[in-house]
């Protein structure tokens, strides 16, 4: 982890993570109440109120409104204390796992969000591992403690044991359910009480000079205070005390307890995050890139198509990895090799945007575009760089798609290869017989793209079966992959890069490949670097 004493102050005091958990978590209240507390918005939206207290501000398609889920990542900047926060709230639903996955290739850390009834879901495993192939720090907080809940203990040997990971309590919470009264601010020495009556208040603090402060009966019962000092004891003994050189390299996490729709246990995590968290890392490319560079680099980790659907736009989302950027200047677009002028750079609030008069490394900006910038794309002030790791997965689930009214065919080629460089889809075109075959990794992206297809474009469409059932890149010297070409063309088609992809029914098909074809590699993985 870089020293953050050598970063300039600008670059230092940047702090990019996302939010991870299993749906239903809890994730995108958190996400509203960090906007909250940063100043961002004046009131939060809940995702299962009513009317217009249900919009919440992260997330902005119409599906994600109508079904309080968030389909897709979204990206928000703002001010916390002396911190600036680029926060990535992330789909939790695995059907969207793809676009997580890119995510997290773009931040610095991660807070885990676990529900304190259900504990480590399998999402949320899933995603920790992402995390621990990038050796990403993660801060956890356990959200719903005003519900019933799981003994603490029990939650924190679990996360232990199904993560690997030891656990340190920044906040130990006193009692559960309706008896929740708040946390013991252990890395503080604070008493924090949260108030049921006003969700949006910020919980009221207490200084308390130890656990023997006379101060702790006048305001938690006796039977819960004996409780607390017990299970602190117990917990002195038996868990690590927080260590930050243990969390930066990912061997440790430090876990907040707290009530996220109650506005309870979220500043102190904010707190955590800001005093604790790691500011920008090196980013891998050819080379490290490492933030205090002075000349401005970035890549693309995701595309946005029609955010602002009366300006059919598409608004690519960069991290920037090195450098100050001023609006305005010119950067080399590495793939084509062509300068940009970028004009219109944009910070985000999730739907809502500001123009960027200037950026700094780690932070996340929107440049709008016409369809040049791709997910893996490099900007730089002219060296010829490729940033690694962003990965794009062979779908899980293959299906057709026809246009109901077949005169707007053209249109739906047009969509589908909008939706195709988002990374919302792979959009596949078979060299024998006409249309598109779509896949994606899980069942509801195809009702989220038929959604928006008719929505951003007017276009109703039906999905309809393939005979096709996975999809495999090609790769291996050139002779060997034209000879399986040619004599497989009902199975070859080409994604929307043009690269070519062997469509399988069956296992069998695969075998046969790896049988005949020794030198060509079947793959799952496609490495969308540039």
């Amino acid at each position: 982890m870089t020293n953050a004493a050598t970063l300039p102050p600008e670059i230092a005091r940047r702090r990019t993570f996302a939010i991870i958990s299993h749906p239903d978590a809890g994730k995108t209240t958190l996400t509203e109440k960090f906007l909250l507390f940063g100043g961002a918005i004046q009131m939060a939206g809940q995702v299962r109120a009513k009317g217009e207290a249900r919009r919440t501000r992260s997330d902005f398609m119409k599906m994600e409104q109508d079904r309080g889920i968030s389909v897709s990542a979204s990206a928000m900047s703002f001010d916390f204390r002396q911190y600036r926060f680029n926060l990535v709230d992330t789909p939790g639903h695995s059907d969207f796992s793809e676009d997580t996955y890119r995510t997290l290739t773009a931040v610095d850390a991660a807070i885990m969000v676990i529900d304190g009834a259900k504990g480590v879901e399998s999402q949320t495993r899933k995603l920790f591992e992402v995390c621990r192939l990038r050796d990403l720090p993660i801060l956890t907080f356990c959200n719903k403690m005003d519900r019933e809940s799981r003994d603490t203990f029990e939650i924190i040997d679990e996360i232990q044991e199904n993560l690997a990971i030891d656990v340190a309590p920044a906040s130990w919470p006193i009692g559960m359910g309706r008896d929740f009264l708040g946390c013991y601010d252990i890395l503080h020495d604070r008493l924090e009480l949260m108030d049921r009556a006003d969700r949006n208040r910020v919980a009221e603090s207490i200084q308390i000079n130890g656990l023997d402060d006379p101060e702790l009966a006048r305001h938690i019962p006796a039977d819960q205070l004996a409780r607390l000092r017990e299970e602190l004891e117990m917990a002195r003994a038996l868990l690590p005390a927080f260590d930050r050189q243990a969390f930066l390299e990912g061997h440790m996490t430090p876990i907040w307890f707290g009530s996220a729709i109650n506005s309870f246990g979220v500043k102190e995590l904010m707190d955590g995050m800001g005093e604790h968290g790691p500011e920008p890392q090196p980013q891998k490319a050819d080379r490290m890139v490492a933030p205090d560079e002075t000349a401005v680099t970035g890549f693309v980790f995701k595309v946005q198509a029609n955010m602002d659907p009366k300006h059919r736009d598409r608004v690519a989302f960069v991290r920037l990895a090195s450098g100050h950027f001023e609006r305005g200047m010119k950067l080399t677009h590495v793939r084509t090799k062509k300068q940009m002028s970028v004009t219109n750079p944009v910070l985000f609030l999730a739907a809502d945007r500001e123009l960027a008069e200037e950026a700094w490394a780690g932070d996340i900006i929107g440049i709008p575009n016409h369809g040049q910038l791709r997910i893996g794309d490099a900007l730089t002030e002219g060296e010829s760089l490729r940033f690694t790791g962003i990965p794009s997965f062979a779908p899980e689930l293959l299906q057709t798609v026809r246009a109901m009214d077949p005169m707007k065919a053209k249109h739906l080629d047009k969509a589908l290869m909008q939706f195709a460089e988002e990374g919302a889809a792979k959009v596949f075109k078979p060299m024998i017989g006409s249309g598109f075959i779509v896949g994606v990794v899980g069942a509801l992206q195809f009702e989220v793209l038929a959604s928006r297809i008719e929505l951003e474009y007017g276009l109703p469409v039906r999905f309809e079966p393939s005979q096709f059932t996975s999809a495999r890149w090609l790769s291996g010297p050139k002779p060997e992959v034209e000879r399986l070409v040619n004599i497989n063309k009902g199975h070859i088609a080409t994604d929307s890069d043009g690269d070519a992809v062997f469509l399988t029914r069956l296992q069998w098909d695969i075998d046969r490949v790896i049988r005949d074809f020794p030198e060509v590699k079947l793959t799952a993985t496609k490495e969308m670097m540039v």
